[in-house]
């Protein structure tokens, strides 16, 4: 079970603050806002530069036109030295003002002083031709700042006949104010800014909206310690957990989980086929069913795994996998179930002997001696033989015992158990003796539970040393394992048992993690009637 604390002030709703903090979607909605203010004065700044280049462009042409239209006129042409000159070119000077809109008109003389003005006051001051060419008979135009003011000016060359320079023909308008421009141009710009600011508001407010219904509504801050918190729980707790979604790629996979799974690099992201992990196994956290404390043998460990879809707002996102490892819980519950399974077998010898002592209390007392002596004859002959395959078969006295203790299970179920004349098993190392009973005391145990209710049946146990490995074979002549769960019988929980300590089917993946844990080999033989389960235990740094 999973305890979450909630630290006051952390998680959203603690501490007085929290609901005065704008929501992760009101900070997205007022950061929008910002940006499309931002994009509507760029827009305006550029509407306004380019109704000024417009301005210039139109003007400049225009007073060019009206320069050169006062330059060539022949009055001009031939009055410009004349010492009456400021009272002749007036009137055609004021006519190219009032024709042409300009803010003045000038007449000068080569040298730029101003001979006849559409404003008088500038007759007989020096105009500044800055950049023309003027002089060099090239007409021009420019803008050109006077007395604080910005105008647009065209200068146009006055020739006599004889292609001399005479005098100066100068037309200049001054820009309007900056309001009078955004005056001029307001009903279109507010038109294309008002229609962009409703867009951008319409757009931020969707935006904003949706944001807000994908976070509920939290803050920032709120956000990301809930993502903090959501890792630390994830990578804190002991339990694995691995989350996919429905492509089946991996969203979740904690460090327990890493761990117990011998994963190195970080698989999140990725397909879960690709991580590498046992094809069963694989196919249990993939899959569309749920499993409920299933038993799964991965590497040198047992599994019980859990797995339930996922779901948000009624809508399946995937599934969640936990799992715990019982890999040691698991070993010593076998070997406890051993010492039951001999101490049963001892309560059995029990009931025998004391069945037999009763049978020989009677044939006593009825004075059947010779019913008697046979009766003793044929026991001690079974315990002999007995005892002296096993003495001759299997030399350690732990393995010795557990046959024994298991023989006479099987004759009070009425069911035999032989062992191979080929058996020969030398004395082990404690740590290789404890593990082989475990082995044998599994498959003996499932080999007897398969032949239950069958007239004679038999299991046959062979046990010997071959070539420093120590091979263990258990064959019954049962119904055998169904073909649908032989390739999977080690590695899920399987038993024909209703109930079995330490799990249910525990016993056979139990059987592989050991022969894996020893570099040896755990696997069933299909051929034949019954079912024959061959292990292979390395006696690697094993006294011999």
């Amino acid at each position: 079970m999973v305890i979450v604390v909630k630290r006051k002030g952390v998680l959203p709703g603690d501490g007085p603050s929290s609901g005065r903090r704008l929501t992760l979607a009101g900070q997205v909605l007022l950061l929008q806002l910002a940006v499309v203010a931002g994009v509507l004065l760029v827009v305006a700044v550029i509407s306004f530069r380019q109704s000024t280049a417009a301005f210039t462009d139109e003007r400049g042409s225009a007073m060019r036109s009206v320069a050169e239209y006062l330059a060539g006129g022949e009055v001009v042409r031939t009055g410009v030295d004349d010492t009456t000159a400021t009272r002749t070119l007036a009137p055609f000077v004021e006519r190219a003002v009032a024709l042409s809109g300009a803010t003045d008109v000038l007449v000068t003389d080569p040298d730029g002083v101003v001979i006849a003005a559409a404003e008088p006051s500038r007759v007989g001051t020096t105009v500044d031709l800055g950049e023309s060419r003027v002089r060099e008979g090239r007409g021009w135009s420019g803008d050109v700042v006077r007395d604080g003011g910005r105008y647009v000016t065209a200068h146009a060359p006055v020739l006599a006949d004889d292609g001399t320079l005479v005098g100066i023909a100068v037309a200049e308008q001054s820009y309007p104010s900056w309001w009078d421009r955004v005056v001029d141009s307001s009903s279109d710009l507010a038109l294309y800014l008002g229609l962009g600011a409703l867009l951008g508001g319409l757009g931020t407010w969707a935006v904003a909206h949706l944001l807000k219904r994908r976070t509920r509504g939290l803050g920032g801050e709120e956000i990301a310690t809930l993502a903090d918190h959501r890792y630390a729980l994830l990578h804190s707790i002991r339990e694995g957990v691995v989350a996919v979604d429905n492509a089946g790629t991996v969203t979740v996979m904690n460090d327990a989980a890493r761990r117990l799974l011998g994963v190195s690099d970080d698989p999140v992201g990725r397909p879960i086929s690709t991580v590498g992990l046992d094809p069963e196994l694989t196919a249990l956290i993939a899959g569309d069913a749920e499993a409920r404390d299933a038993v799964v043998l991965t590497g040198d460990r047992v599994l019980v795994v859990n797995r339930r879809a996922a779901s948000s707002r009624g809508l399946g996102i995937g599934s969640v996998t936990t799992m715990r490892d019982r890999t040691d819980v698991v070993e010593v519950e076998q070997q406890l179930s051993s010492n039951l399974s001999i101490s049963d077998a001892l309560r059995a010898q029990t009931h025998e002997f004391a069945n037999r002592l009763h049978t020989i209390s009677g044939l006593v007392e009825l004075g059947e001696y010779d019913e008697l002596a046979s009766l003793l004859g044929t026991l001690t002959r079974e315990r002999a033989v007995l005892d002296a395959s096993l003495r001759e078969a299997v030399q350690d006295p732990a393995v010795a015992a557990l046959l024994a203790a298991k023989a006479s299970q099987a004759g009070e179920a009425g069911l035999r158990l032989r062992i191979d004349e080929s058996s020969r098993l030398p004395t082990l190392d404690p740590d290789l003796a404890a593990d082989l009973t475990t082995v044998l005391g599994n498959l003996v145990d499932n080999a007897l539970d398969a032949c239950r209710g069958g007239a004679g049946s038999e299991v046959v146990v062979r046990v010997g040393d071959v070539d420093g490995t120590i091979e263990v074979v258990v064959s019954d002549d049962g119904p055998g394992v169904p073909d649908e769960i032989a390739a999977s019988i080690f590695s899920r929980g399987y038993s024909t048992k209703p109930e079995v300590l330490g799990g249910r089917g525990i016993g056979l993946p139990l059987v592989r993690l050991i022969a894996t844990r020893r570099g040896g080999s755990a696997t069933l033989d299909g051929s034949g009637p019954g079912a024959t389960f061959r292990v292979r235990l390395p006696r690697v740094g094993d006294a011999a």
